[in-house]
């Protein structure tokens, strides 16, 4: 287009070098229109009709007339208020004659349920269903829900919820009453009654697995998923506790925290009589520790069982509703927690005349502080052999290290003189940790490997109690060892820079009391079991102060008549 003059108007040009705007097209075809079709209204009258064109809307209305009167129409059809697909039908009951429907198709040598309860498409924790078939969790069974995609895509029909331990069928959706399933509901959540628990350290039961090999219920290994040999320990030492194993089997922990509930059913697995495999895996119970304890304790770096127990000890006394400043408001410090008298003295010196260091005796401070565990210092270990080279590793008599709370001998901590005695009334079960592992300046810890001998039964601990009116000191107080966790350092390369590295294994030695019926003092032969993980194998007493004790769990013995005479006092 050429360029246009000052003086010459822009439509001008337009009009003259331009192709028509869509405007004046639109008109000329309008015009160009046959006359015996359907307008558009443009050339209407005045009054917005026009005689030569029939009307839109009569003419539709007139063809939509003829075809109801020919029956082409259909009213269903017709309403567009209904939805394209309609929604599967649900079924209440299964079809007579059909109430084992799938139920053939269950695998049990599949289902493993003690894993974290979690669906394995979107991870949520609610409204869990584990397949029957394929052992898998997922979440709801509604029609848009993963389990019931993977009943239509896989045919997996059968799936229990994991909250209720109703099973239901997929995809009709109708829930299955059947008593050969019972034996999966057990397994997802055991339960016991008060003669069955009563009945665990009388009665031996040997139970068979799935893969027809016997086990002995409460003496099983559990899974070392990469690094919670530590975890594995302390549970197996505490499911031999009775107090705390009876309550958290039969006290009803639904309304606590997970933490709680968690470990009463790892609990209630470990001494499941009636399980599918021979073994348990503490997965659940272990994410719900790694989440309370902000990843400190997980299951892929190994930690110190002690601190892992002193951890968990308060953590389950809070979750089970006991007070930071009240004592014994749980059943934790109940069965665990004593008292120790604790004097100190301050150790203060100075010069006399004669430019003489002189002590000073300073003023006693005395403090009662209460205790979960007793620690227990070793000597120091001998740097060399003696002349007939045959102590390579030192022993030490536990009656010797627990001179340490006689309230006598004194220990010195920095500027301080320290004292340390018992008191009355002791706990049901005392929880002793030797202590071998110090800091050092060159290495992370250093190892004492002194070996601590004692006697699994008959200990007296009234040497060390501070005697009242009500406890005599001429008065025993006798414990037996329930549990003993050892410690033992395994080389795993020699390097002369770097040193020798060694790993940690923790094993634990737990006492089966089912042998004679008996409790306490009156079993004729103690026997013992070895756990290390996954492996279980049977151990003597006499042989168990060989190894390098780290944790011992001791149970007070009752006293037969005892609980007579306050009677009768009373």
């Amino acid at each position: 287009m050429a360029k246009r003059h000052a003086e010459e108007l822009l439509e001008h040009v337009v009009a003259a070098d331009s192709p028509a705007s869509k405007r004046a097209r639109l008109e000329e075809v309008q015009r160009s229109a046959p006359t015996n079709g359907f307008t558009n209204g443009h050339d209407a009258t005045a009054d917005g009709s026009d005689a030569s064109t029939p009307d839109v809307l009569a003419a539709a209305d007139a063809r939509h007339e003829e075809l109801e009167e020919a029956g082409a129409l259909d009213e269903d059809v017709a309403d567009d208020s209904q939805p394209a697909i309609a929604a599967p039908t649900r079924q209440t009951a299964p079809t007579e004659g059909y109430d084992d429907l799938y139920l053939d198709t269950i695998d049990r040598s599949l289902l493993d349920f003690d894993f974290e309860k979690l669906c394995s498409v979107t991870l949520s924790n609610i409204n869990v269903y584990a397949c029957l078939i394929c052992g898998k969790y997922y979440q709801g069974r509604g029609p848009k829900s993963q389990a019931y995609f993977h009943a239509l895509e896989e045919r997996h029909h059968v799936y229990i919820n994991m909250g209720t331990k109703k099973v239901y069928v997929l995809p009709e959706g109708y829930e299955v009453k059947s008593s050969s399933l019972d034996d999966i509901k057990f397994v997802v959540d055991p339960q016991f009654s008060k003669d069955e628990v009563a009945q665990l350290d009388k009665r031996r039961v040997v139970a068979y697995d799935l893969q027809n090999k016997p086990y002995n219920p409460g003496f099983v290994g559990m899974n070392n998923i990469k690094a919670n040999d530590y975890f594995n320990v302390i549970s197996q030492a505490l499911a031999h506790v009775p107090p705390l194993r009876n309550y958290f089997m039969l006290e009803d922990l639904s309304t606590r925290p997970q933490l709680a509930q968690r470990f009463s059913i790892l609990l209630r697995k470990l001494w499941n009589p009636r399980a599918f495999k021979s073994h348990v895996s503490p997965h659940e119970l272990l994410q719900e520790i790694a989440l309370r304890s902000s990843k400190r304790y997980n299951l892929t770096t190994q930690s110190d069982p002690v601190e892992f127990l002193s951890w968990f000890l308060n953590n389950l006394h809070l979750a089970l509703g006991g007070s930071k400043t009240k004592p014994r408001s749980s059943i934790i410090q109940h069965i665990f927690q004593g008292h120790l008298r604790i004097e100190s003295q301050a150790i203060t010196a100075r010069a006399d005349a004669g430019d003489r260091l002189r002590f000073e005796d300073a003023a006693i401070q005395t403090t009662i502080t209460p205790f979960l565990v007793l620690t227990l210092d070793l000597p120091p270990a001998p740097l060399f052999q003696d002349e007939r080279e045959s102590h390579v590793i030192p022993q030490v008599p536990l009656t010797a290290v627990l001179q340490k709370y006689d309230g006598v001998r004194a220990h010195e901590q920095l500027s301080k003189r320290v004292r340390y005695r018992l008191l009355h009334p002791l706990p049901p079960c005392l929880l002793m940790h030797i202590k071998r592992f110090e800091p050092n300046k060159f290495l992370q810890s250093q190892r004492n490997p002194t070996i601590v001998t004692f006697s699994p039964r008959a200990l007296d601990m009234s040497p060390y109690v501070q005697p009242d009116s009500q406890h005599p000191p001429s008065e025993p107080i006798w414990y037996d060892l329930v549990a003993n966790v050892t410690h033992e350092a395994v080389r795993v390369r020699d390097d002369s820079v770097e040193g020798e590295a060694e790993r940690k294994v923790w094993r634990c030695q737990v006492l089966d009391r089912r042998e004679s019926g008996a409790s306490g003092g009156d079993r004729d032969k103690d026997r013992w079991w070895e756990m290390q993980d996954l492996y279980v194998s049977e151990s003597e007493a006499e042989t168990l102060h060989t190894k390098e004790s780290y944790l011992m769990v001791w149970e007070r013995r009752k006293t037969p008549g005892k609980g007579k005479s306050k009677a009768m006092a009373r």
